[in-house]
């Protein structure tokens, strides 16, 4: 994937929609690509984030570990951002995150992530939409699955 092509598709992310493309070239340029294999973890719960990843080809779980064995919570793909909570609140990755194929991604480092945040204040307001509704999603299951228990 070229520079050009990696910039269009930053574009299309709702995080990074109203930054202008040099800076997504250059945010594109700072980070780095990395391929893994199905089964291949991206970062695992526990660990200390360090960076953001942006998938830019295949598919990937989000597990969690329970007292009953791991939890698939979620499922990512093209264009999804996983990892930012780790780095934006300084604890350790709440999940694992586990390519289902082979994956790329764009590993983006928690210096280069807080410069963006810090450069675009419009970053910072999707990043809170985003992290919200992720909230409201896990507000949802927990109700569900507390009535399916008490029911």
């Amino acid at each position: 994937m070229s520079l050009n092509e990696e910039v269009e598709l930053l574009r299309k992310i709702t995080l990074f929609g109203k930054i202008e493309p040099a800076k997504l070239k250059l945010l594109a340029f700072a980070s780095e690509r990395i391929v893994y294999d199905g089964g291949q973890a991206l970062c695992v719960q526990g660990e200390t984030g360090d960076a953001a990843y942006i998938i830019m080809e295949g598919a990937a779980d989000v597990i969690v570990e329970t007292p009953k064995g791991p939890l698939t919570v979620a499922s990512l793909g093209k264009n999804d951002i996983v990892g930012e909570i780790a780095i934006l609140c300084d604890v350790p990755r709440t999940a694992t995150v586990q390519a289902k194929e082979r994956l790329i991604a764009l590993k983006i480092s928690k210096d280069l992530f807080y410069r963006m945040v810090n450069e675009f204040p419009q970053m910072a307001v999707e990043i809170m939409r985003e992290l919200a509704m992720r909230l409201d999603r896990a507000n949802r299951r927990l109700r569900e699955a507390v009535a399916k228990a008490s029911g």
